[in-house]
């Protein structure tokens, strides 16, 4: 089974529809190998800034990524997503990323540093 969404537009929404979707950027503090994914993976903690905090997710990026090449990377986030558990592993986040050639996750992240925690507008 495929998560990922079709390349087709997804219908029209408003500003109050965007606004319920709670996309912050965060620092990744941590990455562990999550050898029981059904998909490699990686089990990463990222920093959410002070209002939010420190929160769990798992992310299939080892195509790209190594967990060096990951630690101190700021990324984007959903943040308002219920828990999710995946296996033995309860993910808190959604970390976003879009998909290359050949559908593999290209992670997305501020060109510039900016404060963990800021609210994506």
């Amino acid at each position: 089974m495929n998560d990922q969404p079709s390349s087709t537009t997804s219908p029209t929404i408003t500003y109050d529809d965007f606004l319920k979707v709670d996309v912050r950027v965060g620092t990744i503090v941590a990455v562990d190998p999550f050898p029981e994914a059904r998909r490699p993976a990686y089990k990463l903690r990222v920093d959410l800034g002070p209002e939010i905090g420190e929160r769990k997710t798992s992310a299939q990026v080892t195509a790209h990524y190594r967990p060096e090449d990951l630690l101190g990377r700021q990324v984007a986030a959903v943040v308002n997503f219920p828990p999710k558990q995946i296996g033995k592993f309860m993910s808190e986040v959604l970390v976003l990323g879009f998909p290359d050639e050949k559908g593999e996750v290209v992670l997305v992240r501020p060109d510039k540093t900016v404060p963990n925690g800021g609210r994506l507008y």
